[in-house]
């Protein structure tokens, strides 16, 4: 790769993981959300993986470092599902906007989002749902990346 590609997919690469931030903790009142936050870091790490090579790249990610976050997300995910599952009586039941008026108010105090619009649990599964792709799409490229073409010589030894 040239030294210009170089130089200019980092800052690149940077602005794209805080565009992905930015659309996951505004999603529940903005268009996007989880899944399209997460696709942008994970656009933000593949560009500088493919520019960088797997070796090179200035955001490195080990194996430990991807399960750790894949493991977040799920549980995570679960988590919050089961907590509405628990104090409302359906899986992901949105406890903090309690429409069927069945939760503490005690309860539904503790997902109240900063910004006050009530959007109880959505910006959490926003979070884990964005770990997770991001983590989803970034496993596959690094594997993509590590894959080590075998040669006919290779595979006479």
């Amino acid at each position: 790769m040239s030294q210009i590609l170089k130089l200019v997919s980092l800052p690149i690469s940077i602005i794209l993981i805080c565009l992905g931030i930015m659309t996951i903790l505004g999603g529940h009142i903005t268009p996007g959300g989880g899944f399209q936050g997460g696709a942008m870091i994970a656009a933000g790490v593949i560009l500088s993986i493919v520019t960088y090579g797997l070796g090179n790249s200035p955001l490195e990610f080990s194996h430990t470092y991807i399960e750790v976050f894949e493991s977040i997300g799920a549980l995570g995910f679960i988590i919050l599902g089961l907590v509405g599952l628990f104090a409302g009586g359906f899986f992901l039941y949105n406890v903090g906007a309690d429409i069927l008026n069945i939760i503490p108010a005690s309860i539904q105090a503790i997902f109240h989002y900063p910004d006050n619009t009530n959007a109880g649990i959505i910006p959490y599964l926003n979070i884990f749902v964005g770990l997770k792709v991001f983590v989803g799409l970034s496993a596959i490229v690094i594997a993509f990346a590590g894959f080590k073409k075998l040669t006919e010589e290779d595979v006479e030894k």
